[in-house]
């Protein structure tokens, strides 16, 4: 239903929906209405487990909005490969200015692919506090 009026709604600028467990589905649905709203800035999706499947989906979400400049992915069972949809979206979407990463299961590789999106998008800032780097994601 929410997904549904973001399509249509043209003065929605923050989403908040942490904590309601909305899962891969939720998040798939929302991705969607996000890839023609060009309303909304802020997301907070904070532990909902939308795990890979549902971070994919954001991910692809951002490769065409251009409004979203923070979005709140913490603690949502992101592990590497949906890390690394975000790390290419986050590579070609300058808007985006935020992005929280914190208490996920995200690897070296993972880590690996964000470093070289910060790196090509000087504009984003990436949080990825409380987890555990260890040499090889620290070398990323």
């Amino acid at each position: 239903a929410l997904a549904d009026a973001l399509n249509s709604n043209c003065t929605i600028t923050h989403i908040n929906l942490s904590d309601n467990q909305i899962g891969a589905e939720g998040a798939k649905a929302l991705a969607d209405a996000l890839k023609s709203n060009c309303t909304v800035t802020h997301i907070d999706l904070k532990g909902n487990k939308i795990a890979d499947e549902g971070a994919k989906a954001l991910a692809d979400a951002l490769k065409s909005n251009c409004t979203i400049t923070d979005i709140d992915l913490y603690n949502n069972s992101i592990r590497n490969e949906s890390a690394k949809a975000l790390a290419d979206a986050l590579k070609s979407n300058c808007t985006v200015a935020h992005v929280n990463l914190g208490w996920n299961v995200i690897g070296a590789e993972g880590f690996k692919a964000l470093a070289d999106a910060v790196e090509s998008n000087r504009t984003v800032t990436v949080n990825v506090n409380g987890r555990q780097l260890g040499d090889k994601g620290a070398k990323a």
